[in-house]
């Protein structure tokens, strides 16, 4: 082993260490990074939406009374323009006897002074009872109803029963034994009745 000299080191290891320290980067130098990437390009401007023109509104002047009263719905009319107009399922000479009164309804029911809780599961009963007797043509009197004043927070339509009982003959489960429903003839109740014409038994 070489002697060592005054510093502690011998000359061949001085020359080995010197070979070692050429290899090793000092600390107090900055690293290498990553390239900075370069910044997306700005997004090309938009084209400004198009849209439609509004109708200008006519000019109006604080007073001014408006040049047409709008048409307020007909309710009842509608319904009864309903009824009229729809196709005739029943056979066409009894519909005719239908349309003049001259057909006597086989049962009838009437559901004045009801709720719409009490009626809708009298109508199913009654009109199940009268498929199972044989029955074709029953009369169903609504009545045309009554304005009258209600403490009620909903205020309930006029002619409740009148208006939802087609919905339920059509409905589920009396749509499958009716075949037709009329506005009763003025001797049978005219508007505040519907003529109900029920398909045969099986």
């Amino acid at each position: 082993m070489a002697r060592r000299g005054k510093s502690g080191l011998s000359a061949e290891d001085r020359a080995l260490w010197d070979k070692v320290a050429q290899t090793v980067n000092p600390l107090d130098r900055p690293m290498p990074g990553p390239r900075p990437t370069p910044p997306d390009p700005p997004p090309a401007a938009l084209p400004p939406i198009q849209t439609a023109p509004r109708d200008r509104l006519p000019a109006f002047r604080l007073g001014e009374k408006a040049s047409h009263k709008p048409h307020p719905p007909q309710p009842e009319r509608d319904l009864s323009a309903r009824l009229a107009h729809a196709p005739v399922r029943m056979d066409h000479g009894a519909y005719r006897k239908l349309l003049r009164g001259k057909l006597k309804p086989d049962a009838r029911i009437d559901l004045h002074g009801m709720t719409v809780a009490q009626a809708h599961p009298a109508l199913i009963r009654f009109v199940f009872s009268a498929h199972e007797n044989g029955h074709r043509l029953i009369l169903v009197i609504t009545g045309k109803g009554k304005d009258h004043a209600s403490d009620d927070p909903i205020p309930i339509r006029r002619g409740v029963l009148r208006h939802q009982v087609p919905g339920w003959l059509h409905a589920p489960p009396l749509g499958a034994l009716v075949l037709d429903i009329r506005e009763a003839h003025q001797r049978h109740g005219g508007g505040g009745a519907y003529y109900v014409y029920l398909k045969r038994p099986r």
